[in-house]
């Protein structure tokens, strides 16, 4: 019995060996194309301006036939795309806190929490009116309304799976980054002639604007101060990605579920990585995390979302861009103009 036992044992370790052994086969050629994928595009974007996640979409894109069924990237690309998305937006958490919500002031925070809210539910609801799935009315709709790509990529992961998912994913982020861009230009010019000082410059463009990079590139483009409320009238923004994924996570469940299952989808209804996001930004509420480690979190964050953007590329063939419908741009359209309408009345009506 006891030799028996012993040669267990001793077998125990070859056994786990083995199996890292097959998992890293089955799983590393295609986590390493997602790697190489997101390190072409964080170079390209360094070097000549566009945004890293739209390239990293498009990169894969090109690659796409690395994902199909019979070859041997196909698996890692499948959990690059799944699992690592959640690994990012779990860490996304580091990057948000309380005090910075705090500092602004009731009225300004109510304006921009209210203009999300407002525009998600808009959105969904022409979406769906107009014949358009609620699950790419609700991705367009918080893309816009929270904060680009990386809002699209953390409700794509809460969002009940089907089947042209990736499509999804890929034709929202392709259309909000164009969109962003061109705010990133002409809003500025929209600010000035609209008469706002810098502080409501700020908050204008970082109420509207979607993407973080190109609301710090618009803010600074007016000047130093509106560069600086730009961003943290932004990072309110991202700091509303937490509840609302809680919630979509729960009316997903609730829609999902008959009488009978509601209870038991209810308790399931909040991924444990939601949870993680939420605890980050806790501790970095609290103090409890320190500023290296917050830093150190949201880089890795960064760098595992454009792994999963690339991943998600690789899994949507171009000819599936084809299915760009102009009613696809004109909700995005319909979500930003919404947004910034909804965004400059408040800050008219505060003038006086």
């Amino acid at each position: 019995m006891s030799n028996r036992v012993e040669d267990v044992a001793a077998g125990a370790p070859w056994r786990l060996s083995q199996s890292v052994r097959r998992a890293a086969q089955t799983y590393f050629p295609g986590f390493a194309v997602a790697a190489l994928i997101a390190t072409s595009a964080a170079f390209l974007s360094e070097h000549y301006g566009a945004p890293a996640t739209l390239l990293a979409l498009l990169l894969g894109n090109s690659l796409s036939f690395l994902s199909e069924s019979n070859t041997k990237t196909a698996a890692g690309i499948h959990l690059t795309s799944r699992n690592v998305l959640r690994i990012g937006v779990a860490l996304l958490g580091a990057r948000v806190s309380v005090e910075m919500v705090s500092e602004l002031g009731a009225g300004l925070i109510s304006l921009v929490g209210a203009a999300v809210v407002f525009t998600m539910l808009a959105t969904s609801i022409v979406g769906r009116t107009a014949g358009m799935s609620w699950r790419l009315s609700l991705l367009t709709g918080g893309a816009v309304a929270i904060c680009g790509a990386s809002a699209a990529a953390a409700l794509d992961a809460v969002l009940p799976r089907r089947g042209n998912r990736e499509t999804d994913l890929t034709l929202t982020i392709v259309v909000i980054t164009v969109l962003s861009t061109s705010a990133m230009i002409f809003y500025p010019m929209l600010a000035i002639w609209l008469q706002f000082d810098a502080h409501q410059a700020g908050v204008f463009i970082g109420g509207t604007i979607h993407d973080v990079a190109q609301v710090v590139g618009a803010g600074f483009s007016l000047s130093e101060e509106t560069g600086e409320v730009a961003t943290f009238v932004k990072m309110i923004r991202v700091s509303l990605l937490a509840p609302i994924m809680i919630a979509t996570s729960i009316f997903s469940a609730l829609l999902g579920a008959d009488d009978g299952q509601k209870v038991r989808k209810l308790s399931q209804a909040i991924p444990g990585f939601v949870l993680a996001f939420a605890l980050l930004a806790a501790l970095r509420s609290l103090g409890l995390l320190p500023a290296i480690v917050a830093d150190l979190t949201g880089e890795v964050s960064r760098w595992a979302l454009l792994m999963a953007l690339g991943a998600v590329g690789l899994r949507t063939p171009l000819k599936e861009l084809a299915t760009l419908r102009l009613s696809t741009m004109g909700l995005a359209l319909l979500a930003t103009g919404l947004l910034t309408t909804f965004v400059v009345t408040g800050l008219l009506w505060r003038r006086g």
